[in-house]
């Protein structure tokens, strides 16, 4: 028994987070890492012109922000060809995500997703006492044909499908997503998160409109515009929808600076596709390190690669550990056989020097 005043349903959860970060282990361990490839960070950084704008800003940061993201919000309606008014900008996708559970989900409402899928969407709903219904990955792929059956059998009123994926860095195209939508249950709301979309091949995005009321789509400036620290994502959805994250959200929740930062580099198109070819380079990379110790790199659309360590989870939890005990700031899938794979951040070269040095003795560790 609690001696707060806190909720039954808050008392009855565990006092865990979906991600420890690194600050935190480095804290834990007494020791600070040499490379941070583990939290999907952009670590080719934002846009000059985004730096700047926030430098400019931070003269101002005694005002509050513009509490409707005006100019943010219109600049990506513009590229979306769409309406401000189908666009919210919130503290990142993570941020939105909590909104929007809070706004569907009431205890014991059905929400559908994948078994190992982003974990921060089921921390947001455990908190309002949803019931999670899972689905396995077919092929490292979220299954989404499935995720709509499971929707259809439970009654759920959101699925959650991230395109591409988070951990596997597989994607589907996105016609094949548009399609699916024909077999969405009446009254379920598909959140399509795309956090990773301006890394993968063209086609991927899925050609919905902003005004259809089946879909909510989310993007943030944590990824490919190197803005993780700024906490700025977007969704775009049905005019009534996105009214309703007017009842309960931070209105001054966004920074000053941020806002400010994320306007400048959504309009930097050259400094996007130097980031577009930074991460390439850096998958091919990864992909060789991974052959030379006889793994495999799993295909990737986003800004990091799965590597195949060949065997069962155990034995991939100890080549990760060897490599945190090595320096090396890594995550892996938590849910079997996603699990047999580690996952590593796109990062700058010397720190995937740091990753070739380290992984041979990681695997040595382990019992290759």
């Amino acid at each position: 028994m609690s001696d707060t005043r806190t909720t039954p349903l808050i008392q009855s959860l565990p006092a865990a987070v979906p991600f420890v970060g690194p600050e935190v282990q480095e804290r834990l361990n007494g020791t600070r890492y040499a490379a941070r490839l583990g939290a999907n960070e952009n670590a080719f950084g934002p846009s000059p012109r985004a730096i700047e704008a926030m430098q400019t800003a931070a003269s101002e940061i005694w005002k509050y922000a513009d509490s409707s993201s005006y100019e943010l919000r219109s600049a990506i309606a513009d590229r979306h060809v769409t309406t401000p008014e189908n666009v919210v900008v919130g503290e990142g996708i993570d941020g939105l995500l909590g909104y929007l559970v809070r706004m569907m989900i009431a205890p014991s409402d059905a929400v559908v997703t994948s078994a190992g899928a982003y974990p921060t969407f089921n921390y947001h709903v455990a908190g309002y006492g949803g019931t999670l219904h899972k689905v396995s990955y077919h092929a490292d792929h979220e299954d989404l044909p499935a995720l709509m059956s499971r929707a259809a059998e439970t009654g759920a009123k959101l699925i959650y499908f991230a395109n591409p994926d988070n951990p596997m860095g597989s994607w589907a195209g996105g016609t094949d997503v548009t399609a699916a939508l024909d077999y969405l249950p009446e009254g379920c709301l598909l959140i399509l998160d795309e956090a990773y979309v301006e890394f993968a091949p063209e086609g991927t995005a899925a050609p919905i409109s902003a005004d259809d009321p089946r879909v909510i789509r989310m993007r943030t400036f944590s990824k490919a515009y190197g803005m993780a620290g700024g906490r700025v994502g977007y969704a775009i959805g049905a005019r009534p929808l996105i009214a309703e994250f007017e009842k309960i959200r931070n209105h001054f929740g966004m920074n000053r600076a941020a806002q400010a930062g994320a306007l400048a580099a959504y309009h930097d198109t050259d400094w996007m596709d130097h980031i577009r070819r930074e991460v390439q380079t850096a998958r091919a990379t990864i992909a060789r390190i991974a052959g030379e110790n006889g793994l495999t790199a799993l295909p990737s659309a986003t800004n990091f690669v799965a590597i195949d360590c060949g065997r069962d989870g155990d034995f991939a939890r100890a080549v990760l550990a060897g490599l945190i005990q090595r320096g090396i700031f890594a995550r892996m899938p938590f849910v079997a056989p996603q699990d047999r794979c580690i996952r590593i951040s796109c990062g700058l070269p010397g720190d995937l020097e740091r990753l070739a040095t380290a992984l041979p003795g990681a695997l040595q560790d382990a019992g290759r």
